[in-house]
């Protein structure tokens, strides 16, 4: 199997990255770097054992995914980061630079205009718990990469209990098809009022207003957007970004592949 090939292969059975490792004996750490993007050029005998993960048989099948609940959430080891969707347990590859610095900067501009205008929002990055529905879903906690919570009775010591009004999930190789397919039902069904989807890859930024039949505008790196949930009085700037985030850019705000910053 290829790389890809191994990749859907995962996508499809929804394996973690530690039941691959189980099942194919090759180490965590090593799983979580190639099906993570963080190593793009795997050698031959890891990926010939990475796909005897997904042979029939190969060893004891995995059967809970889909049925794991908070508690198995919160038997989870404090240094392994997950997700848990649907009863599905998700594992959190350590993420890029860009995906980090573009984090820091959006949330940066959210909390100085909070700060600015007194506001009461509160606002969040990961890693941080929301449990979307605490009434009703306990097979669901995710870590949205920033959020801002206006409903203070929602925050908790441990977790957020209940829909953020503001999302916003930077794409990861390996978080694309669960952040634009998966978490954007969740979301939606949750009452997430926005939800915003920033592709560092090809500098694009998919702006969906839940509020208003998911209404869903397009913009690039280098435009100013809008925020919705404070009727466009907050916007964020990708066009004033420091120079550590746009070095890393071409003239068409495509990301430059292992290209040698800051020097």
């Amino acid at each position: 199997m290829t790389l890809s090939e191994i990749k859907k292969a995962r996508e499809e059975s929804g394996y973690s990255y530690e039941e691959i490792a189980k099942r194919s004996g090759v180490p965590f750490s090593t799983v979580q770097k190639v099906l993570g993007g963080t190593t793009t050029r795997p050698r031959s005998d890891t990926l010939r054992k990475l796909a005897t993960a997904f042979e029939p048989g190969s060893k004891e099948p995995f059967q809970r995914q889909g049925t794991y609940t908070i508690d198995d959430y919160y038997r989870v080891p404090d240094d392994r980061r997950v997700e848990l969707i649907d009863g599905v347990f998700y594992d959190m590859a350590a993420p890029r630079n860009i995906h980090q610095l573009l984090i820091g900067e959006i949330h940066f501009q959210i909390a100085s205009f909070i700060k600015k205008n007194k506001g009461s929002c509160i606002p969040f990055f990961a890693p941080a718990d929301v449990r979307l529905d605490e009434g009703a879903d306990d097979r669901t906690m995710v870590q949205p990469d920033i959020f801002v919570v206006c409903d203070r009775d929602k925050t908790r010591s441990k977790y957020t209990g209940g829909a953020p009004d503001l999302i916003i999930e930077v794409l990861s190789p390996s978080t694309r098809k669960k952040d634009m397919t998966k978490k954007l039902h969740k979301y939606t069904d949750a009452g997430v009022r926005e939800y915003w989807i920033v592709d560092p890859d090809i500098g694009r930024i998919l702006v969906y207003n839940l509020e208003n039949d998911c209404v869903v505008s397009i913009y690039s790196f280098g435009e100013k957007v809008p925020v919705a949930i404070y009727d466009g009085k907050l916007e964020i700037d990708f066009g004033d970004m420091p120079s550590y985030i746009t070095d890393c850019y071409d003239e068409n705000w495509k990301l430059v592949e292992d290209k040698i910053l800051w020097v």
